[in-house]
């Protein structure tokens, strides 16, 4: 039925256009508010049916406590990750959907925004034409035809990206612990052993999930194998990168340019207008001071087309559960350790 109630937490501009362009077909009352969820703001959501969240928004085992209380029996998430989420303390309780993809397109071209700025510094040159200064000095960089590009993770974005890459005449190398085979043969890419990803890349671009397996998989030792140089680009999720160790890698010059649209403590800062602050992330702040680094703040989403996309599932997601629909678009704790009802076509619980 139409008129649920959904609480919509770290709400932007951008978020209430879209949701409420979307909403015109679902008819839902959608309250926004600025606030993260937490520990401290769960009760926000009393008197909503359901509750939507964001990639910064933490839903602890006090929060699950707290909506479960409430009588909430939904938390949709408007993004593709759901590191953010306590799955064990939310199942049986409370249904989990996300939106698994909204638009590999647009991920996949800020990337290549990231590479092409870093190599041609055009971020730098910006700045000096504005100070009416025309010099190129220090602004050489390299063609990326035939140089070798490295692509860890092949799923929908990396696919992409691999398609775009070998569009600029690059010869792509791949890494994934579950090979597409169909796609290497169609794209012409070549999977290689991670170490040997490593050694051979001049540009490396990571697409992978964050997993205990992939957590802090830039490494002070992967690093270490990498070519002089390299370029490091992570549209991904902060913590693929232990900060710490790029920085050493940086200082010393075994890493050559870092384009990052994600950090691993980017919860505090990212998406937020702190014009007026400062910085206290000592390591945040020293990665800032690298001319070779190149920091966004986590936009690779950000497009028209993925934004329709987001707001359009997440509302489906929520209607199909209103509806007693199969959820195809639910996590929970058993999807991670072991095959669920999912696979059957039923819901997760």
């Amino acid at each position: 039925m139409a008129g649920e109630k959904i609480i919509l937490f770290d709400a932007k501009p951008y978020d209430r256009e879209f949701f409420d362009k979307a909403n015109e077909k679902y008819g839902y009352v959608i309250k926004y508010v600025k606030s993260h969820l937490s520990d401290d703001t769960a009760l926000m959501a009393e008197g909503n049916d359901a509750v939507c969240v964001f990639v910064n928004d933490k839903v602890t085992a006090r929060v699950t406590d707290i909506l479960s209380g409430l009588g909430i029996k939904i938390v949709a998430l408007r993004c593709a990750g759901y590191n953010n989420v306590d799955l064990k303390a939310v199942y049986g309780r409370m249904h989990l959907v996300r939106v698994p993809e909204y638009s590999p397109y647009a991920v996949a071209e800020h990337a290549l925004a990231l590479m092409m700025s870093l190599n041609r510094k055009t971020h730098r040159a910006y700045y000096r034409v504005r100070d009416n200064n025309f010099s190129i000095t220090g602004l050489m960089g390299f063609d990326m035809k035939d140089k070798t590009a490295g692509v860890i993770g092949t799923g929908k974005i990396g696919r992409v990206l691999i398609g775009i890459l070998k569009g600029l005449g690059m010869n792509v190398i791949a890494h994934d612990p579950h090979p597409a085979q169909e796609y290497e043969r169609k794209l012409g890419f070549s999977y290689v052993p991670e170490d040997e990803l490593y050694s051979r890349s001049d540009v490396i671009s990571l697409h992978c999930p964050l997993t205990r397996e992939t957590e802090h998989i830039i490494n002070r030792e992967s690093i270490s194998k990498m070519k002089r140089g390299v370029m490091l680009i992570n549209t991904g999720r902060g913590k693929l990168i232990d900060t710490k160790a790029l920085i050493e890698g940086l200082k010393s010059g075994q890493v050559g340019y870092a384009g990052l649209d994600v950090y691993e403590e980017e919860s505090e800062y990212f998406f937020e207008d702190l014009s007026g602050d400062f910085i206290d992330d000592d390591v945040l702040a020293r990665l800032m001071t690298f001319p070779n680094v190149l920091i966004t703040s986590h936009q690779g989403f950000f497009t028209e087309e993925a934004l329709s996309n987001i707001a359009d599932t997440t509302l489906d997601n929520i209607k199909g559960f209103f509806d007693g629909d199969h959820l195809k678009n639910e996590i929970c704790y058993r999807c991670e350790i072991t095959p669920c009802r999912k696979k059957e076509g039923k819901r997760c619980f």
